[in-house]
């Protein structure tokens, strides 16, 4: 029977994480990941990170898949695949079946990073083929290069219902609503405000009421619920779709911790069955770790985090590692996740009503609302200022752990400051050279770069853009606000890409100067 010194089961980006810590000290680690592919969620993960360099903020999550398979296998680190952990017995031993036959190994540590599976709602009409969760959408689009759908609605407005959403319309799909059954947008402001500028209509207090269809989604039908989450007769809404994407959370796989004989507990507020850990990640069991998702459902960045430090502990408990060392290099991941941890999203702010940053400016509570800030809120925050020439206006208006803008920007216009929660605010002493940089860099791509006056009534707007094709130089469209409506004409007059921006295309468009604070999105061949 094989020995190593830490079998980890998952090669998502807390089990990768464990198991170049564990290397990193000494540790012979192996890794199973059912999959035939390593790296979890992250290779489906096409967005940018948020958070700091720390955290990988700005880079995209296959990316970062990339660099953790590249360290591990640097290290050492043995990782299989198509390989199913049937189960953990006592004396650590791990029953795993790779691809046709049945293995027998043990470990003198054991990390459990299997992650989450994602829920579902019922409905008439849900088993229709057609009918997906949104990972499923992710592993299609992003994994395969396969469209899930030409007509799409999406339930659920939490991060990923968001960035799906924002990916199916990359991938060609048309969004054409994104409902939830809550009255409030869940995720990030800024995931919400760049669907909604792309057109897709919200509605919140809004679930499905029934999928039509034969063989498969011709239709969906919504309506709106009352406080007790029933259906309020004569506000059903009908659209025409042929896939309806389920972003209603996820539930954390922990069946391995329980048969493991780890002590357990239903936390609401780790979304589920998970096992109890102390502040190493260590089960009641030890020598058994547990770390990401399966321990609680919270972002990529932390399960990276919590990964490191499981990897980190277990070095130290099989003495790889002093016991001072050890502390030394927990606290430094500590205090990464503890930045992870603050804001508006911070796990023990869930269920809280929150109704002014920390700034004490008013939330926008239309962006909680429909998705995107009214033009009487968005002049209320840090970041959007008047100036002369081109300057960045930063439309962040929500406390959440970001800070590359800070970092992107050569002549420090932007200010963030020690605390990564804090909102953006400009420099006004600083001039903005306009090399588009911040705009590039903001992984909730809210950051655009105006001349309100040009001198000849016009005005020009960089902004993001990451659609294909791109516009031409030259190319003549319709200028979208915030809330994805016709604002005004729109001339394309500059488009730059670059290595350094990642696939982030600047675009500059021209618009009559009075709609330099509205104008927010270029869609191409429409007319006002």
């Amino acid at each position: 029977m094989k020995r190593y010194d830490m079998i980890v089961v998952g090669a998502g980006p807390a089990g990768l994480s464990a198991a170049i810590e564990a290397a990193k000290h000494g540790l012979q680690v192996v890794v199973y990941d059912e999959n035939a592919r390593p790296g979890g969620q992250l290779f489906k993960q096409i967005h940018k990170f948020f958070g700091s360099k720390e955290h990988k903020a700005k880079i995209r999550g296959f990316h970062i898949g990339e660099e953790l398979l590249a360290e591990a296998a640097a290290l050492g680190v043995t990782v299989v695949l198509n390989a199913i952990v049937i189960g953990i017995f006592p004396e650590k031993e791990v029953t795993v079946k790779v691809e046709d036959r049945v293995e027998h190994i043990k470990g003198d540590t054991i990390l459990i990073a299997t992650g989450a599976s994602e829920n579902m709602v019922t409905f008439p009409g849900w088993t229709l083929p057609g009918v997906i969760g949104a990972g499923a959408a992710q592993t299609m689009m992003n994994l395969h290069g396969t469209m899930p759908g030409k007509r799409v609605l999406m339930l659920g407005s939490g991060n990923v219902g968001l960035v799906v959403s924002f990916q199916l319309m990359q991938a060609g799909c048309e969004v054409v609503a994104l409902a939830d059954a809550a009255p409030r947008v869940g995720g990030y402001g800024v995931h919400a405000a760049k669907v909604a500028r792309c057109g897709v209509p919200f509605y919140l207090s809004h679930t499905i009421v029934s999928a039509e269809g034969t063989d498969c989604v011709t239709g969906v039908t919504i309506g709106q619920v009352d406080q007790n989450w029933q259906i309020i007769p004569g506000t059903e809404k009908h659209f025409d779709v042929d896939t309806i994407c389920l972003a209603v959370g996820l539930s954390p796989m922990s069946k391995l911790c329980d048969m493991a004989g780890c002590e357990m507990e239903d936390n609401p507020a780790k979304a589920g069955f998970v096992p109890k850990v102390n502040e190493y990640g260590e089960t009641s069991v030890s020598g058994i770790y547990a770390a990401g998702d399966v321990s609680g459902i919270e972002e990529a960045s932390s399960a990276m985090i919590e990964g490191r430090i499981a990897g980190i502990a277990a070095a130290a408990k099989l003495g790889y590692l002093s016991e001072e060392a050890c502390q030394k290099e927990i606290a430094i991941q500590e205090a990464a996740l503890d930045g992870l941890r603050q804001g508006m999203f911070a796990p023990g702010m869930r269920g809280k009503q929150i109704t002014e940053t920390e700034e004490g400016v008013a939330i926008s509570q239309n962006l909680l609302q429909h998705g995107f800030v009214a033009e009487e809120e968005i002049v209320r925050f840090p970041g959007v200022t008047h100036q002369k020439g081109v300057h960045p206006v930063i439309e962040c208006t929500q406390n959440i752990p970001c800070n590359p803008c800070q970092d992107a920007c050569p002549k420090h216009c932007i200010r963030i400051g020690s605390n990564i929660t804090a909102l953006p605010s400009i420099d006004a002493e600083k001039q903005c050279t306009g090399c588009g940089m911040c705009v590039a860099s903001c992984s909730g791509q809210a950051i655009f770069l105006v001349d309100e006056d040009c001198g000849d009534g016009t005005a020009e707007i960089t902004l993001p853009y990451e659609f294909l094709p791109l516009p031409q130089t030259g190319e003549k469209g319709v200028a979208l606000g915030r809330n994805g409506k016709p604002v005004c004409e729109a001339e394309i007059v500059k488009v730059r890409s670059a290595k350094a921006f990642d696939h982030t295309n600047l675009l500059t468009m021209k618009v009559a100067k009075e709609f330099a604070m509205q104008a927010r999105f270029f869609q191409k061949g429409e007319s006002v």
